[in-house]
């Protein structure tokens, strides 16, 4: 029965027809002896792929923010032959028509985005909701990512001229800042206001974003206070509610909004990484190996560290394959219960702060 066997070197940055044909992250277990992909003519198997030394090449080779691109292009190619993530509950649809209509009367806009993932958690059509209005994007999460990751996207933001504010929602870092930029953006609101003779009111921040991105949180932590429902997990949010902070500034929470289809399974992928999807959107095996097939890529991380956390061997870089080994050694071979567990650790910083995008050059 075929496996998987993902290969371990870098891909050009664009997404052609992939150059090997990847077989689904949810066949079988792999025997001593089975044909793999064809390169130059040349029939691989599972065996002699497993006894070659990747480990160096990879952690060697990636230095350059190319090398993210390439990361990028393979896990498009893995998440080819795999089932569509799609994640769209019946709320999203009347939360997208309600916030349209309320946009209308924001001053401000803050579109709160997953640290880890910022072009992940963008909605392709975010930008033509807002129009001109003014923007204030927020990185939520910021101490889930190392000094480097943040320093990577604070550059590439400042350089597009976006207002960025790195933030933690749990612990309230950045909140303060985001309440003094919210207030100074719309300062121009106010006097037109006064040169039309109406009186001052305050300002009206809208904030939105993707589901399970921290909105929330963000604003109990402006407001000192449980104001807006917030939960560790996507859906928590149902409706658009406006709430006051100080005199001089409002707020909309607003539900997470995701796009209806979302096209991108690359992305789809990494919001199951992150839990900023519905779990019941995705399989979670298929989600843990490319998720343990990006760790061995970073070096920050790598095969190793990964082996040794869980005190198993792997000498390749096949994320089903390490499963399935984890599986035998912890759950009795529940590949599921090991999908899950590789996920909860990875969400809560047991390989490292680390993120999974760079910036694009």
């Amino acid at each position: 029965m075929a496996s998987l066997a993902l290969p371990a070197h870098p891909r050009p940055s664009v997404s052609p027809t992939p150059r090997f044909k990847t077989p689904s992250l949810r066949s079988a277990a792999p025997r001593l002896v089975v044909s793999s992909a064809v390169a130059g003519g040349t029939s691989l198997r599972w065996f002699q792929k497993e006894k070659i030394n990747l480990s160096k090449h990879v952690n060697e080779s990636f230095h350059e923010e190319g090398d993210w691109e390439n990361l990028d292009a393979d896990v498009y190619h893995w998440t080819r032959s795999l089932r569509p993530v799609q994640w769209y509950p019946g709320h999203i649809a009347k939360a997208e028509k309600e916030l349209k209509e309320q946009i209308k009367l924001m001053d401000v806009v803050v579109e709160v985005r997953d640290a880890r993932i910022p072009m992940a958690t963008s909605h392709p059509q975010m930008d033509s909701w807002l129009g001109n209005r003014k923007k204030i994007l927020v990185l939520n999460r910021e101490d889930m990512i190392s000094a480097a990751d943040r320093n990577a996207w604070a550059n590439f933001f400042s350089r597009q001229g976006i207002k960025v504010v790195f933030a933690n929602g749990q612990l309230g870092m950045g909140t303060m800042k985001l309440g003094r930029l919210a207030k100074l953006l719309a300062t121009g609101v106010n006097t037109k206001r006064r040169a039309k003779g109406l009186l001052p009111r305050p300002v009206r921040a809208g904030i939105v974003g993707y589901p399970n991105v921290g909105k929330s949180s963000l604003i109990n932590r402006l407001l000192r206070r449980r104001m807006c429902p917030a939960a560790p997990r996507p859906g928590v949010t149902r409706e658009l509610k406006w709430v006051r902070f100080g005199k001089d500034l409002e707020l909309l929470d607003s539900p997470g909004i995701l796009p209806m289809r979302i096209s991108d399974q690359a992305a789809a992928i990494k919001l199951a990484i992150c839990d900023d999807i519905g779990e019941r959107s995705y399989d979670a095996p298929d989600v843990a190996a490319i998720l343990v097939q990006m760790l061995t890529r970073l070096p920050a991380v790598g095969l190793d560290t990964l082996c040794k956390r869980y005190r198993i061997d792997s000498d390749g870089h096949c994320g089903k394959i390490f499963l399935e080994k984890l599986a035998l050694h912890l759950f009795n071979g529940d590949v599921s219960q090991a999908a899950v567990r590789v996920l909860s650790d990875f969400r809560k910083g047991k390989f490292g702060w680390i993120a999974l995008e760079r910036p694009p050059r």
